[in-house]
């Protein structure tokens, strides 16, 4: 089973045991967090409902990344600026898709309690 999750403005396409780089989360190594953004999922050509679907995934390091060299300079003023720049970055090992998130199961449960009300009224 394969999702595609959202997390530091960008999108993975992910499936258990995958390892994937995103932007710094919080935590330190060794972590569950979870993924709740999912916004694609399915198994070979079946695409199942994401509405209450969460990817779990493990911290496996807090890392930073390549330097990148900013280098300005305008001709013939005498102006040159060089700055680094390294990113911070989490390592993710992805442990499971599927897994049902506690929000929508509070959505569920409200709706749930507000049907009975309304049936009595």
């Amino acid at each position: 089973m394969f999702a595609i999750v959202r997390t530091g403005g960008k999108q993975y396409r992910v499936a258990a045991g995958d390892k994937i780089v995103v932007e710094k989360m919080a935590g330190e190594a060794g972590d569950q967090v979870t993924l709740g953004d999912v916004l694609l999922a399915g198994e070979g050509g079946d695409l199942k409902d994401v509405a209450k679907l969460t990817v779990a995934a493990e911290i496996i390091a807090q890392a930073k990344g390549e330097k990148v060299i900013v280098f300005k300079k305008r001709r013939r003023h005498n102006y040159r600026r060089k700055n680094g720049h390294r990113q911070n970055h989490t390592i993710l090992r992805i442990l499971s898709i599927g897994g049902e998130s506690k929000k929508a199961d509070k959505a569920a449960a409200k709706t749930q309690d507000a049907a009975p009300a309304a049936a009595e009224a």
